[in-house]
């Protein structure tokens, strides 16, 4: 039955939370469009069943479940071959895919290979009429694009962090197996090393992020950072320059070609300001700048600013905190 479909990954074998976002997006599109919603869950491990468990706790009746050894974290190639005929099987309307390192190279390509429009990127989805009404950032990020999709099937890619994780809407869902043959040798991108990085607080999932910028000077000022994120039981991010520059890891990049987040509290160190950067955090609650020039363009966005040097500013802070915890 034709609907909308969510490709969710579990490619570290647990579901991430880009995928309940998805669902989310999904369930909010799939009501005034009269549609249902169904999930393609792809990965490796005997884990995937709590994923299963978990979809259908967030109202996803219809899970189709392809567990196959190359569907670990980077492979693109492997997620496009998976998908592809569970795609055929259900078909959807509407596809969702989460704009990640994956997914960015898995929607166009599952969109040319099904006739499909495509929107990538997307930050909100709404309905207007039977159209989907999918906004993005375009000139790099300086402005906002609204696209209406009438075309069906339609792949849309979201930006993870865009959406917020729905409400629990326990139902009694299906699961169908779904086997594939992929054959590692065929793929024409060959995995040779993964590295990750394993922090206390994740970027992605952090209630609070101290980003530090250009201002920040180096490597040495990006310790000072981690002590106050750590205080406040948060996570470190940066800006790209100081991630070209090697002062920190690119994982920890935010900004329109890197993480975009949405924490409670985000502290601006050293940071200009510039609209690629802005388009990572702008779904913050409440944005702090920490600039010493009065005229950077962070102060347009914050909704508090202080002006000065964070080599004074923030020993400061870290020093009001422990105080105040009698540390």
């Amino acid at each position: 039955m034709p609907g909308i479909f969510v490709l969710a990954t579990a490619l570290e074998g647990t579901l991430g939370r880009s995928a309940l976002e998805l669902v989310g997006g999904a369930r909010a599109l799939a009501g005034p469009l009269g549609l249902q919603v169904s999930a393609g869950l792809l990965g490796h491990g005997e884990r995937l069943a709590d994923a299963v468990g978990q979809l259908h706790e967030y109202g996803v009746a219809q899970v189709y479940r392809c567990d196959h050894p190359t569907l670990g974290p980077g492979q693109s190639d492997a997620v496009l071959a998976a998908a592809g005929p569970i795609i055929e099987r259900a078909k959807p309307d509407i596809i969702l895919v989460g704009a990640d390192t994956v997914g960015r190279e898995v929607a166009p390509r599952l969109a040319y290979r099904l006739g499909a429009a495509l929107v990538t990127e997307a930050m909100s989805l709404e309905v207007d009429g039977r159209a989907i009404l999918a906004r993005r950032q375009v000139y790099g990020g300086r402005a906002i694009a609204t696209l209406a999709v009438a075309t069906r099937p339609a792949v849309i890619s979201v930006k993870p962090r865009a959406l917020d994780v729905p409400e629990r809407s326990p139902t009694m869902g299906t699961v169908e197996e779904a086997s594939v043959d992929i054959d590692p040798a065929d793929l024409p991108a060959q995995l040779r090393e993964l590295q990750s990085e394993r922090a206390e607080v994740s970027l992605d999932d952090a209630a609070v992020v101290v980003g530090g910028g250009r201002g920040v000077g180096g490597p040495e000022g990006f310790k000072l950072l981690a002590e106050l994120a750590g205080l406040l039981g948060g996570a470190v991010g940066a800006s790209r320059p100081p991630a070209d520059e090697g002062w920190v890891p690119i994982t920890w990049q935010i900004g329109q070609t890197g993480k975009s987040i949405r924490p409670n509290l985000y502290l601006a160190v050293g940071i200009s300001g510039a609209a690629q950067h802005v388009a990572g955090v702008s779904g913050a609650r409440t944005i702090v700048a920490i600039n010493k020039d009065p005229e950077a363009p962070i102060f347009t966005l914050a909704h508090f600013g202080l002006v000065g040097d964070f080599k004074q500013i923030v020993p400061a802070l870290i020093a009001r905190i422990k105080d105040a915890r009698g540390a």
